[in-house]
């Protein structure tokens, strides 16, 4: 009878967590994460096969990660945003079907966006990965995608040793790939929509007495799928790896990465019905782009400066243009970059591991734009205006894991210098039928600078935590990170803008969490974490010096710095082939600084920062794997967030002047799902993905929006296994992306979000684009 008891048992707590699965992505969730802690799961996953996504077991707050397995799926040369955007709560965006065009690319945790996030890459900091980085690079440039063997994000608190001094909101960590123990040549080759071509190559030296090395280059010329550009990059990694001894290694690698990419038009809502989706740039019509700026000094929309000459161009715009700002005639942007770092492991007792990491970024960038604001001395009125970037930064990074007992206790410390200049300048275009110069050309010899100043970030953060195993189920963790960032600005050339210093400081940001075991496969967490997001050291943006020198002056003393505070727990869960989790969450977001601008926000207007407030979040998330039957996996994700303003905008005054308390978050989606049907067997491999995503407001008074939309993208392709040495490992597949063709909006918030009314800040989607891929190798 007891037997019977205990099957019974077991049946019913089976289709109780399929219920659950179930139950939560129908209703709002929580999240993932990844794992040391059972062995017994980590047994019968590896028995199961290699796993997708891994979902944190035995860590004390949310965490999900993408595997190699996933990762080698997505269409080569694919953002690895691309592959984590099934996770739960990951809302990611991208005019580009690749998802690597860095001006329109987004990611949002829980209602904190991109620059409220922190990226490293190997634990090298990788600064808010936002356009016109400051303080770091986009993951894109940073490392070639096919070399990314692990992504791992923590929604909320994140990992309290992270190299970070932006994560209000969570990590996003990567991890490359070692080279192999064995001599091997991988590759792949793409070519697809908008005449896209895009390869890849590596070679592993297999182990050569303790040392390995590979070697790889990526290239990539894609047409842009709407108007006239494309996005080229060459892009070229060595990474090394020398084994003293089975407990100690030194790593060193060194990235190269030169991107050229041709912009796509920003657009309003009232563009898009006017005009339509396809509306772009007019960059293969330079008189038109003439005439079109004659019109507008002859209408007096566009400035002065620069004397212009008579024209008999009028002052009507042509059908169906209305508006000076509706047809630019082209933009880019220009990166250039070197990425390198040297990290020693070993273990100094038995009991005892430490590490030592340098490394060093240097990047010279531009951003381009005809701008028909300023004319050039040569008589057109058109001149070429460029934001150009050039950092020098360097770093060290140190830790130490002591297991004493029933603790295991680390400890981190973080050193950064950072050296960024940043310049606006004005170039001289002539020509009448074609102009004298390209988006994709870096410039020499203005005539007009209108600013050029040099900032330094000096960083440094220590983090301390222990983690205390009560028995064996039960854990906690407790810890405390602190952290410093001094910022100074001065002046290359004279201008408006401020100078001075400012920093950052809270040396007490405490982290606390437990998690408890329920059997082998069930644990319960939950956790607590305070966070801060330090002032950057820009001329544009949300920087204390993106503004005059009355401005500087008067927030200096009274500026704070943004700060989170994160409550989450959750249940983790699995059966034979089903595993998941469900997670709550309640975050309070505090001192949100606001920056705002006059004009257009292309023309790049000075800002004025205020504090402004509280922000609040809560959700739920989950997230569940569910292997049907041997070959056919089911991914799937829900999240519910309701991200909303808790005090209106006041002036000094006491006067409130955006009345948006109770409004939701710009950005935001309420509701995200995503699902996933994998299908592998016998080389043969299938994929359909469907992403959903509710409404998204683009002002804070939530007068506009973007509607609710569902993006599916499918894949198919066949893996040679054969005794034949070329044909073994040999890959072909079709990928299609927005398979129904459907017209949407991508990118909200391009050029920033105003209190109400259009605006020229959304970026449409890429229509249904089809590529097919050759590979070798993984």
């Amino acid at each position: 009878m007891s037997g019977e008891i205990t099957v019974l048992a077991n049946t019913i707590r089976r289709v109780a967590l399929a219920a659950t699965a179930l139950t939560a992505l129908a209703s709002p969730a929580l999240a993932q994460t990844a794992n040391p802690a059972v062995t017994q799961i980590a047994a019968s996953d590896a028995a199961e096969g290699e796993e997708i996504i891994v979902y944190g077991r035995g860590q004390t707050r949310s965490q999900a990660e993408v595997t190699a397995a996933d990762i080698r799926l997505i269409t080569p040369g694919s953002s690895p945003f691309k592959a984590i955007e099934k996770l739960p709560g990951v809302n990611f965006q991208s005019a580009d079907p690749f998802g690597v065009y860095e001006w329109s690319t987004r990611i949002s945790l829980r209602g904190f966006n991109q620059n409220q996030l922190g990226f490293t890459l190997d634990g090298i900091p990788l600064g808010d990965m936002s356009y016109g980085n400051t303080n770091g690079l986009h993951i894109s440039r940073a490392i070639i995608s096919d070399n990314i063997g692990t992504v791992r994000v923590s929604q909320g608190a994140g990992a309290i040793g992270t190299a970070s001094t932006s994560n209000l909101g969570g990590t996003i960590e990567f991890e490359s790939r070692d080279p192999g123990q064995e001599l091997g040549i991988a590759g792949n080759l793409t070519y697809g929509s908008a005449e896209t071509l895009r390869g890849f190559a590596r070679i592993d030296s297999g182990n050569m007495g303790g040392l390995r090395a590979s070697l790889s280059y990526a290239y990539l010329d894609a047409g842009k799928w709407k108007g006239d550009g494309a996005q080229r990059s060459h892009q070229v990694n060595a990474k090394a790896v020398y084994d003293f001894s089975a407990d100690a290694k030194v790593t060193a690698f060194v990235n190269f990465t030169d991107r050229k990419e041709n912009d796509y038009q920003d657009l309003s809502l009232e563009q898009i019905n006017r005009l339509g989706y396809d509306w772009d740039n007019i960059s293969t019509d330079w008189p038109k782009a003439l005439r079109i700026a004659q019109i507008a000094a002859n209408r007096g929309d566009v400035g002065g400066g620069v004397p212009r000459r008579p024209n008999t161009a009028g002052t009507v715009y042509p059908s169906p243009i209305t508006s000076v700002d509706d047809a630019y005639y082209d933009a880019g942007g220009l990166r250039r970059d070197w990425l390198t770092g040297v990290k020693l492991d070993g273990n100094l007792a038995s009991n005892v591991k430490a590490s030592i990491q340098g490394y060093y970024h240097s990047n010279k960038g531009q951003g381009s734009w005809f701008t028909p604001y300023l004319a050039s001395p040569s008589g057109n009125d058109i001149s070429f205006r460029t934001t150009e970037y050039d950092i020098s930064r360097y770093g060290v990074i140190g830790g130490l894991v002591a297991a004493l007992d029933r603790n295991t206790v680390s400890a981190n410390v973080w050193y950064e210098n950072n050296d960024f200049n940043q310049a606006r300048r004005f170039y001289d275009v002539s020509g009448t039928t074609t102009p004298s110069t390209t988006a994709l050309t870096y410039q020499s010899n203005p005539f007009f600078t209108q600013w050029y100043n040099a900032f330094n970030t000096e960083t440094i953060q220590i983090a301390v935590q222990d983690n205390f195993k009560l028995s064996d189920n039960f854990a906690i963790t407790a810890g405390f990170k602190g952290n410093q960032v001094k910022l100074k600005a001065t002046q290359l050339v004279p201008n408006t803008l401020a100078v001075g210093n400012i920093e950052s400081k809270d040396w007490f940001q405490p982290q606390a969490g437990a998690v408890w075991t329920i059997d082998n496969r069930n644990e319960l967490y939950v956790n607590y974490a305070e966070n801060q997001r330090a002032f950057t050291a820009a001329a544009t943006g949300a920087s204390p010096f993106a503004t005059t020198q009355a401005g500087f002056n008067a927030i200096s003393g009274q500026l704070k710095p943004e700060k989170s505070r994160t409550v989450e727990g959750g249940y983790r869960f699995g059966a034979d082939g089903l595993r998941g989790v469900v997670s709550l969450y309640y975050v309070d977001f505090s001192n949100r600084i606001l920056a705002t601008a006059a004009g257009a926000g292309i023309v790049g207007n000075p800002t004025v920062l205020a504090n402004v407030g509280k922000v609040r979040s809560v959700g739920v998330e989950a997230g569940v794997t569910w292997k049907i039957i041997k070959p056919l996996t089911l991914t799937a994700s829900y999240a519910f967030n309701d991200s909303t303003y808790r005090d209106n905008v006041r002036n000094s005054a006491g006067t409130i002047v955006q009345a948006i308390a109770g409004k939701t978050v710009v950005d935001s989606p309420r509701h995200i799902f995503n699902t996933e049907l994998a299908f592998e067997k016998d080389g043969f491999y299938a994929r359909a993905n469907g992403n959903f995503m509710s409404e998204r407001f683009f002002t804070y008074s939530n007068d506009k929006s973007v509607p609710d939309r569902l993006l599916i993208d499918a894949k198919i392709g066949y893996s040679f296994a054969s005794d034949n040495r070329f044909l073994d490992g040999l890959g072909v597949e079709l990928s299609v992306t927005n398979l129904t063709d459907k017209r949407y909006v991508a990118t909200i918030g391009s050029n920033g979000y105003g209190f109400s009314g259009d605006n020229q800040t959304l970026l449409a989607g890429a229509p249904r684009q089809v590529f097919v891929s050759v590979r070798k190798g993984f």
